[in-house]
């Protein structure tokens, strides 16, 4: 499937913004080209222009938000930080993300490719990235941690963006905090973390870190 391109225009970028307002109100099932058109203030002829389809506006949204969140985690993981305060940034980057609705577009979109396979592909390299991403983080905690017990980095980074993305998709389904401590939960294994970096250099708070989408 052909990537969805880099924004480059005002009028692009305006588009989707629109889309992402759109979504947010109407859901993927009730969105259409005209209400972003309409939110946007321009003509539907400037979404065909610069993406061609609703899908591939769709696509481009969710490549756009991405690359901008990528590039986030990757200046946190860059700083030095220990690892249960990395964690405890990605549960308040958690919240940032389901507030400004990529956390919707991405799960519209996951759920959009279970009858998709073009959607699926572009899903799939999406997430993905993020789970390279953990891989690559899980291998530098297992070098400083001496160790990941019987986990590899790759198994680690599939338990933790798993546990980020089963939240995520919990909390967008209406599950209160009462019902369902989702979030105190994930801030818990930040603690567990905590302790464990304690115990493990003797108390000297510098570790890699490991966080999801």
């Amino acid at each position: 499937m052909e990537q969805p391109r880099a924004i480059k225009s005002d009028t692009a970028a305006t588009l989707l913004e629109a889309t992402q307002a759109c979504l947010r109100r109407h859901g993927l099932a009730g969105l259409s080209t005209r209400q972003v058109a309409e939110e946007a203030g321009m003509p539907l002829s400037q979404i065909h222009y610069h993406f061609g389809s609703k899908q591939k506006l769709l696509l481009a949204l969710l490549e756009h938000q991405n690359r901008k969140l990528l590039a986030r985690q990757q200046a946190l993981y860059a700083e030095p930080m220990p690892l249960w305060r990395r964690w405890m940034q990605a549960c308040d980057y958690l919240e940032e993300d389901l507030a400004s609705g990529y956390v919707r577009v991405l799960h519209e979109m996951i759920a959009a490719g279970w009858s998709n396979a073009q959607i699926a592909a572009e899903a799939r390299r999406i997430v993905g990235a993020w789970f390279d991403l953990l891989v690559r983080v899980a291998g530098e905690a297992a070098q400083r941690l001496g160790g990941l017990g019987p986990f590899t980095p790759r198994e680690v980074s599939a338990l933790v963006g798993q546990w980020f993305m089963g939240a995520e998709s919990m909390i967008l389904l209406g599950f209160s905090e009462q019902e369902l401590p989702t979030r105190s939960a994930l801030r818990k294994v930040g603690e567990l973390l905590r302790q464990l970096e304690a115990t493990e250099n003797g108390g000297n708070d510098h570790a890699s870190a490991i966080s999801g989408p």
